[in-house]
């Protein structure tokens, strides 16, 4: 059973900062600035990115709120050539299977203003991998075996976190799903009880990175957000 909830407070942690309207709207504007200019790419330079880095962005991802704080996540992150190497392989078997008719002809009609296909070159080309698990069971401490709870809603929200992350430090990202995605339980050796959520390649564009038109076009405020 759970113990009896302490709580601190926030102005005791001194980790949040008052600021004025003026203010609140000013950085609000420059983040949306910032984030209008992320991209998802397909075309990597092979220069490499320090570990610090990506180990830096995961810490900013691995604050992101969770269901019971459980933190139901784990990310392997990969620059051994080897790897990357033996994920594009199994990577490429199902996608060819994705795209000769698995898929279904209204999902590769969607994509097809993308110009995505069954090869990955990108998967050996960029310096980083980072593959997210989504835990099953875990929980807040160490060595924990417990149920976890909206699993698949709070990677979501630390995926988000670490592709602002990635972003604000200068680096490109592309959300890579081959459908399935148990062959990186194999690769990387994690366990059954962790399901792939998203294998996010990162690193710099390519001097000729290309961005497709479809990918361009975003929905208004507008139609994405409602007042009352």
């Amino acid at each position: 059973m759970g113990g009896t909830p302490e709580f601190r407070t926030l102005a005791g942690l001194g980790e949040f900062s008052e600021r004025d309207d003026d203010e609140m709207l000013a950085r609000a504007g420059d983040f949306l600035e910032r984030i209008r200019k992320r991209h998802t790419i397909r075309d990597f330079r092979p220069d490499p990115v320090p570990q610090g880095v990506i180990e830096t962005c995961i810490a900013a991802a691995g604050r992101a709120p969770s269901g019971a704080n459980h933190q139901p996540w784990h990310f392997v992150a990969v620059q051994d050539p080897e790897l990357k190497r033996r994920i594009r392989i199994a990577a490429e078997e199902e996608e060819r299977a994705f795209y000769s008719g698995r898929a279904g002809a209204e999902w590769l009609d969607a994509l097809a203003p993308i110009g995505t296909d069954a090869d990955k070159p990108f998967l050996e080309m960029a310096p980083w991998l980072i593959a997210v698990f989504a835990q099953r069971r875990g929980g807040p401490l160490p060595g924990d075996d417990r149920k976890n709870y909206y699993v698949m809603e709070s990677v979501g929200l630390a995926c988000g976190f670490l592709i602002a992350a990635l972003h604000d430090a200068g680096l490109a990202t592309l959300t890579h799903t081959p459908n399935p995605m148990s062959f990186l339980n194999m690769v990387l050796g994690r366990p059954d009880t962790e399901k792939p959520f998203v294998l996010l390649v990162v690193g710099k564009p390519a001097v000729d990175a290309k961005i497709p038109v479809h990918a361009l076009k975003k929905k208004r405020l507008s139609e994405i957000m409602t007042i009352f």
